[in-house]
């Protein structure tokens, strides 16, 4: 592969996104990296995200966005409790309160507009369906389905260069992504993966349960703990 060709990575400064990022820069890919503030409550994520680019040596691009319309999730509206559920009911009771609409149709839809500025042959994305919370946004039929649309809407796709929408953890589990992360030299203990966004992780989140549950099956310690 051309070490030279670029890809947008979005970014969000989590185990998944911070994993997918390395992953690319291991497979010769020039990471240009996309932040997003929607109005989060776990905004602080946004300062891991810039912390793991700057190590990564990516350039950051910050997009920041209101939509009144999003205050019906758990995730942006703080007046709402954040589920605290077993593990073992995580992706089992529906779509979770932390869904957040059209949250990766809007976070593609922006990737592949600076794909189309820059020239960048891909888009990556840390979407993982296997040991996901429930999100409808995060299923290979949606990302097939936006690859599609990418390439259609877009003057790199008119070309024929792309844009390809790449998900290397879309089939991992929390155990696997910890591997990969590992084996790809990911900066884990930059990352921030906890959705109730105080000074230290709150560890009952669906997040930070399975964020912890990677990292124990995979046998070795949380760096960010």
């Amino acid at each position: 592969m051309n070490t030279r060709k670029k890809a947008v990575v979005l970014l969000s400064g989590g185990l998944d996104s911070t994993t997918a990022l390395y992953w690319a820069m291991a497979r010769g890919w020039s990471p240009v990296a996309l932040a997003v503030a929607y109005g989060q409550r776990h905004a602080r994520e946004l300062a891991a995200a810039r912390a793991v680019a700057r190590r990564a040596g990516a350039p950051l691009h910050e997009v920041d966005f209101r939509l009144p319309w999003l205050g019906g999730s758990s995730l942006t509206n703080k007046a709402l409790k954040l589920p605290d559920i077993p593990l073992s009911r995580i992706g089992r009771g529906g779509i979770p309160s932390t869904y957040v609409p059209g949250r990766n149709t809007i976070f593609l839809a922006l990737a592949a507009s600076l794909a189309d500025a820059i020239g960048a042959g891909a888009i990556v994305i840390g979407a993982n369906a296997l040991d996901y919370s429930g999100y409808p946004d995060c299923r290979p039929p949606f990302l097939s389905a936006f690859a599609r649309v990418a390439r259609l809407g877009t003057r790199i796709g008119a070309r024929g260069g792309g844009p390809l929408v790449l998900a290397p953890l879309l089939r991992l589990d929390k155990r696997g992504i910890v591997r990969l992360a590992l084996r790809v030299g990911a900066p884990l203990e930059l990352t921030w993966s906890c959705y109730a966004g105080g000074a230290r992780p709150c560890g009952a989140c669906d997040s930070c349960r399975l964020r912890a549950k990677g990292f124990r099956e995979a046998g070795t310690r949380d760096p960010a703990s």
